[in-house]
């Protein structure tokens, strides 16, 4: 066990070097992409997004991919849409595998961010009346496709990481009014590779763990002239079943409690705390609250699980008030077997 807790002291030093080094650089709102930084999943977002210690499936390549170290289905499968605000809508799905039915060669996963911006009005300046002049409308699009792999090194220590490609297309804009017969365009999309990192340890007292994560690791990129980094956040955060520390029956109440610290490049350091009660393993109400932000904090939600057959179906909802923008929404269906 020494060269593991050796090898978890290491991996910590690596990732505050990194993000150390990142963060004497910081832009506040310098950031392409944002698109990465929205949170998907229902359960998480319910929990104020605080999951970076939780083992979970499939949708952990979201969070925290050494979430799925320890899945024990043969496949997980979650899938779900967010409403975001200004009729912006995201949808999000990912498969997590486990082929060998044990933990020495780990659980492989595929996961998929496809975001809609809805159809924009698009206009050039003009020398007439309005100042400008109305020349259709466009869909701009963004999407994150990504393969993950998770490992448990030993009963404690679980390693994962995702490799993904992300592009955002923002469709065809004029660039010259002075064409003939008409505008002359040209095509605005950009993709680049990036890295997500993590790790969770359990400590063996009760049901405590701790975890970090480093997400959206790439190269700077340009587009056309101006150059920026996608949102790289850095995570720690730590989890338990407060029943864990009483004499109630942890078979048919649980009470999950989870804290996160965040160091995202683009803005001020976050905390993320989050609460979940489940009865009998299959009605859960969750609330949770991340600070400081501007328009949002409060989340709150709710899930049902059920096995059927050999099936195990989980249905989530989160709900999200968002300032002056209108509330958000997310649904997520979970199956595993």
């Amino acid at each position: 066990m020494k060269k593991y807790t050796y090898l978890i002291y290491v991996l910590i030093l690596l990732l505050l070097f990194a993000v150390s080094n990142y963060a004497q650089n910081t832009k506040l709102a310098q950031t392409g992409m944002k698109f990465l930084s929205v949170s998907t999943d229902a359960r998480a977002s319910g929990l104020g997004e605080a999951y970076t210690s939780l083992h979970g499936g499939s949708e952990a390549m979201f969070y925290n991919p050494a979430g799925m170290a320890l899945m024990q289905n043969f496949a997980d499968v979650s899938f779900g849409q967010t409403g975001w605000i200004a009729d912006i809508n995201y949808m999000h799905a990912a498969a997590a595998f486990n082929p060998f039915g044990n933990d020495y060669y780990g659980v492989f996963g595929i996961s998929i961010v496809a975001v809609d911006y809805g159809e924009l009005q698009q206009t050039v300046r003009a020398q007439n009346e309005q100042g400008f002049l109305d020349v259709g409308t466009f869909s701009p699009t963004a999407i994150s496709i990504g393969i993950g792999y998770a490992r448990a090194l030993s009963e404690k220590f679980s390693v994962g990481g995702n490799v993904k490609y992300v592009q955002q297309n923002l469709v065809n804009g004029i660039v010259d009014v002075s064409g003939d017969p008409a505008f002359v365009k040209d095509k605005f999309e950009l993709g680049v590779m990036a890295f997500d990192f993590g790790v969770i340890y359990k400590t063996g007292f009760k049901s405590l763990n701790i975890g970090m994560n480093i997400r959206n690791f790439s190269s700077e990129i340009e587009y056309i002239e101006e150059g920026f980094q996608l949102p790289l956040t850095f995570k720690i955060g730590a989890s338990i079943d407060a029943f864990d520390l009483t004499d109630i029956d942890v078979e048919t109440h649980s009470l999950l409690v989870t804290v996160d610290a965040s160091h995202p490049r683009d803005f001020k350091e976050q905390m993320m705390i989050g609460g979940e009660y489940t009865f009998i393993k299959t009605f859960s109400v969750r609330a949770g609250y991340n600070f400081p932000n501007d328009e949002r904090g409060f989340s709150a939600g709710v899930g049902v699980r059920r096995d059927i057959g050999g099936v195990t179906l989980g249905v989530d909802y989160a709900y999200a008030p968002f300032g002056v923008f209108d509330t958000v929404h997310r649904f997520t269906v979970k199956f595993a077997y």
